[in-house]
């Protein structure tokens, strides 16, 4: 495969970070080197991974790689979502304005919070007693 024809984008959610490459063809889509179908099981997840294809209804036109890596299910479908949505803006810029009407250019930026010492968890405190 030649380097030249892909169309790169990177897509990040908690701790999950999608590299995504995109090319014209027949709308093969790969994650990780497997099938779309058996990466992702849950209907949710599909949907979530492929919304800027349906919004931009480009769906069949592009073949989809995507690597993943960290993070759950649900956030790595997140960021094979904006990496997806970062490639196709650069595929064709007047795309624009539709994938930022559908919040889809829109990194999530919530992340875990630190245990803090002295605690039992980020927020959590040991049981208190007066007596």
């Amino acid at each position: 495969m030649a380097e030249a024809n892909f169309i790169w984008g990177l897509g990040r959610r908690k701790t999950a970070v999608a590299r995504v490459r995109i090319r014209a063809g027949s709308g093969k889509v790969e994650i990780n080197g497997r099938p779309f179908e058996q990466y992702f099981v849950n209907p949710r997840e599909k949907a979530v991974a492929t919304q800027p294809l349906k919004v931009l209804e480009l769906e069949g036109k592009f073949d989809v790689y995507a690597n993943v890596k960290g993070g759950g299910i649900n956030a790595q479908s997140q960021a094979v979502s904006l990496g997806l949505s970062r490639c196709l803006i650069k595929a064709n810029a007047e795309l624009e304005p539709k994938v930022k009407e559908h919040n889809l250019l829109t990194r999530d930026s919530r992340m875990k919070e630190r245990k803090k010492y002295g605690r039992k968890g980020a927020r959590k405190r040991f049981q208190f007693s007066k007596r």
